[in-house]
C-alpha cells in the first residue's frame, strides 16, 4: 500500500472514532425517579413549584442556588444547582434540568427556562383615534 493510502485511512479510522464519541456522549431524558434509578445525568423536563420558596443568598453564597421542580410525571424534588439564579426564574412556565440525583436530591449542572411569550396572539388592542377595539386571531 502507498504511504498516502494508509495515512487516508488513519484519519477516517480518527474521523469515525470522533462521531462515535460526540454520539455516545448525548443526553437522556427522564424524570426524577428514572434518575434516581440510573444515577447518571439525565436531562429532566419540569416547571418551578411556585408554592415553596427557592433558597439563593448571593451575600452568603453567590453559586448556591436550590428550589422545588415538578416532573412531568408528578413528582417533586428539591434542585441544587451550584450557580446564580437566572435573571427572571419566576416567570418560567417550564424548565429543563441536566443533572444527578444524589440521595433524594437533583444536582443541577445546566438549566435551561422556557418562558412565556411576551405577545398574546389571540388578542391585540387597536386604538384609532381615541377609541379601541380588540382584533382577534393575529
Amino acid at each position: 500500500m502507498k504511504k498516502t493510502s494508509i495515512i487516508g485511512l488513519i484519519i477516517i479510522a480518527i474521523s469515525i472514532g470522533v462521531i462515535i464519541s460526540i454520539y455516545a456522549d448525548t443526553s437522556t431524558y427522564g424524570n426524577f425517579s428514572e434518575a434516581q434509578e440510573k444515577q447518571s445525568e439525565l436531562v429532566v423536563v419540569s416547571h418551578l413549584n411556585k408554592r415553596k420558596k427557592f433558597t439563593y443568598d448571593p451575600h452568603k453564597d453567590a453559586n448556591y442556588f436550590a428550589f422545588y421542580a415538578i416532573d412531568n410525571k408528578g413528582k417533586e424534588c428539591q434542585v441544587i444547582f451550584n450557580g446564580t439564579k437566572p435573571q427572571d426564574f419566576e416567570k418560567s412556565e417550564q424548565l429543563v434540568i441536566t443533572g444527578k440525583m444524589s440521595g433524594e436530591n437533583f444536582y443541577a449542572s445546566r438549566i435551561l427556562m422556557k418562558c412565556p411569550s411576551k405577545y398574546n396572539k389571540d388578542q391585540v388592542e387597536i386604538k384609532a383615534n381615541g377609541s379601541s377595539a380588540v382584533k382577534s386571531g393575529i
